[in-house]
């Protein structure tokens, strides 16, 4: 299993309304096509307007599977045109984890298995 860490450094006062959209929008369309959700955070010490958000894969080919589902869907596309202008800037990270690393389940209960 990798784990993706993905960080957005927001525009200063867009916190809340990168809220709204993927409360609302995004994570809607996201779990089904990503799977498994880790966590979405925001920054409340240390560099500010930041989100963090942790998607678990089987490997990077899955991840590349579900990422290219993600981007050719039509609502992904228009969910991402709302919070492209929020994003100052984006990084990203493949985390691998240490053999005593506990994990959380690999399907959370309810979740889909796409």
């Amino acid at each position: 299993m990798i784990v993706e860490q993905r960080t957005y450094d927001l525009y200063p006062g867009r916190v809340a309304e990168f809220t709204r959209l993927i409360e609302t929008e995004g994570i809607a369309i996201q779990r089904p096509i990503l799977g498994r959700l880790i966590g979405y955070f925001a920054s409340d010490i240390g560099s500010l307007n930041q989100i963090v958000h942790l998607w678990g894969y089987e490997s990077l080919e899955d991840r590349a599977t579900r990422r290219a589902r993600l981007f050719a869907d039509p609502r992904w596309i228009a969910y991402s045109a709302k919070t492209q202008p929020l994003i100052m800037r984006m990084e990203n990270k493949i985390l691998v984890p240490m053999a005593f690393s506990p994990m959380p389940p690999l399907w959370q209960e309810g979740e889909a298995q796409s």
